[in-house]
């Protein structure tokens, strides 16, 4: 758990340097998956320092799902809107309302209850056709990420949080379904959907960051993290909490994701001011 708390904080410092560079970043040609846009922010340094702050959390994320449940996981990882929302107001001047404050408080009172239902996680390695259900989704999510460009602005912002938080869910499930870097398990469908998954999701997110309205986005990425890989770990993977304790762990997942969502808007800091009209 300590492991997914520093990747939530890993996460949560880079959304707001990625932000930044993908605003100031000139706009393309509007489709959802946009490789140009990517290529276009990582030449700036706070994204590439981003990235390299998603890489460690994405080690500490693999350490986590090693060791306990998904949904545990998930609702850790969308807790890193808090640690946005409290990196933007001391290094960006953001204020916090009161109601965000709250928020913020709500988010670390539900991780601490999962932390206290959570049990080991489950024994299950999955099917094969789990595994290749979850190469489809990854799939999907890149299908839908280059049909969103067509979609209204309000639509849009929805559905490229929504199949970004998805990819991001599919490499949450996938790590999974890995056992351990041999040669075999290169033909292992969860890798290649841990792989795709992963790139469109950070492509999406990325176009996610730049247009549209911040809250419905970030809205979708943290139902598309939370919600899909906690029902997979429980149902098909036999994650399961400590005895007894399972409505604490369904009301600490329930009560940190709905913190999350409050704490919308700091899915990406708002843009800099331009001039004004003399």
């Amino acid at each position: 758990m300590v492991c997914a708390l520093g990747a939530a904080l890993c996460f949560g410092t880079a959304s707001v340097l990625q932000a930044v560079a993908a605003r100031a970043a000139e706009p393309g040609t509007g489709s959802g998956v946009d490789p140009a846009l990517f290529l276009r922010a990582v030449r700036q340094w706070r994204y590439l320092a981003g990235l390299g702050l998603d890489g460690v959390g994405f080690v500490l994320q693999i350490i986590a799902l090693r060791h306990v449940p998904i949904y545990a996981v998930g609702a850790a990882l969308a807790a890193s809107l808090a640690v946005t929302a409290l990196v933007a107001a001391r290094l960006m001047g953001v204020r916090l309302t009161r109601t965000e404050w709250v928020a913020v408080g709500v988010v670390c009172a539900g991780l601490l209850m999962l932390g206290l239902a959570s049990g080991e996680e489950g024994s299950g390695t999955g099917s094969l056709a789990l595994k290749y259900g979850l190469l489809g989704v990854a799939v999907l999510v890149l299908l839908v990420g280059a049909v969103a460009g067509r979609l209204p602005d309000g639509p849009r912002a929805l559905v490229l949080g929504l199949a970004a938080g998805t990819g991001f869910g599919v490499v949450e499930v996938a790590v999974r379904l890995i056992d351990g870097f041999s040669w075999r398990e290169l033909l292992n469908p969860a890798l290649h959907a841990l792989l795709l998954g992963g790139a469109a999701a950070f492509l999406l997110l990325t176009s996610a960051l730049q247009r549209g309205s911040v809250t419905a986005a970030t809205a979708g990425l943290v139902l598309g993290e939370t919600i899909g890989p906690a029902v997979v770990g429980v149902v098909w993977l036999g994650d399961r909490t400590r005895e007894g304790l399972a409505w604490l762990a369904v009301l600490g997942f329930t009560v940190a994701v709905a913190g999350a969502l409050a704490l919308g808007r700091f899915g990406e800091p708002a843009p800099e001011p331009g001039p004004t009209r003399p």
